[in-house]
């Protein structure tokens, strides 16, 4: 992975647009309900993402490590935590409303993320223990709060919700812990099309369980099947894209300490596509968010280890 300011500098700008991207989810989902069912936003922006995936695997050739994907049941366990974190995502949408659930999503990312880094690969530790990166965090995490705080609420949440509550950030930790790990082995495209693809499978599958039935698996309209694939190409494709390769040049902890850009664009979008309004609370912790990113990118970058002289050839 790189280790170079200059890496990480891309590896932030790839993570800050990956965000912004993840952000769009919750608008397209609520532009397009309740006409289109669950089972429809659930299964096709898997479908529409796993096969570009599918399609950048073999036109990499990377074919073979692609099929091979589907016989490992870690792959399975990845798809497992992928569906059962996209139902969490969806459910929360609807029962604690965008902004909120965009929160629940950065918690497992900011937070659980690192210290489940930290905690079962023994990876990382120098960091997280460094203080610009501690500062780094609850700046970010502040951040976050207070766009919360100005924009909604995470308070009055129906009892169903609270299910939503522990699933999202820990399934979001999850994955993306155990998909980065895998990539270090095999190409992200045939790692990520492989549970994006089966995660598409077996939510359609399981239509017949979500509210609307199997039939909801049919978009009602023209729009609706085109914010549908819009919402596969970004949220399910160029997202993940972007996010996997963040962490490839810089490592398990900077990229997802980044997502804290996903409430503010959430908030930012809600205002000025849902019309929800921009209080000055909400404004206040977007300073406060990037202020928190820039110092755990200078915690990342004080804790490593300055490089050792050696001596040159002698002639």
């Amino acid at each position: 992975m790189g280790s170079g300011g200059g890496s990480r500098a891309v590896a932030s700008l790839l993570a800050v647009a990956a965000a912004f991207l993840w952000a769009t989810y919750y608008i397209f989902v609520l532009a397009i309900s309740p006409a289109t069912r669950p089972a429809a936003i659930l299964a096709l922006p898997f479908v529409v993402g796993g096969g570009a995936y599918t399609g950048w695997a073999f036109a990499e050739r990377e074919g073979d490590a692609y099929v091979r994907m589907w016989a490992q049941p870690e792959a399975w366990l990845r798809t497992g935590l992928l569906v059962t974190m996209q139902l969490s995502v969806l459910a929360a949408t609807y029962l604690t409303g965008p902004v909120d659930a965009s929160l629940l999503s950065l918690i497992g990312d900011v937070v659980a993320t690192p210290i489940l880094v930290a905690l079962l690969l023994g990876a990382h530790r120098a960091q997280i223990r460094s203080a610009w990166f501690a500062l780094g965090l609850l700046l970010s995490l502040a951040g976050g709060s207070l766009t919360i705080a100005g924009g909604q609420r995470l308070g009055a949440i129906p009892p169903l919700g609270w299910l939503a509550v522990p699933a999202v950030p820990l399934s979001v930790a999850a994955y993306f812990l155990l998909a980065a790990r895998a990539n270090e082995k095999y190409p992200s495209s045939a790692v990520v099309g492989q549970s994006m693809l089966a995660s598409g499978l077996v939510t359609a599958a399981l239509a017949p369980a979500i509210p609307g039935g199997a039939a909801g698996l049919v978009p009602p309209d023209p729009t609706s099947v085109v914010v549908l694939v819009a919402l596969g190409l970004t949220s399910f494709f160029l997202a993940p894209v972007l996010y996997f390769s963040a962490i490839r040049r810089a490592g398990f902890v900077l990229p997802p300490m980044l997502m804290t850009g996903i409430p503010v664009f959430t908030l930012l979008l809600s205002a000025i596509v849902l019309r929800l309004g921009l209080p000055l609370l909400a404004v206040l912790g977007i300073p406060v968010a990037v202020v928190g990113a820039l110092l755990t990118f200078r915690g990342e970058t004080a804790s490593e280890a300055p490089p050792v002289d050696r001596p040159g050839p002698t002639s």
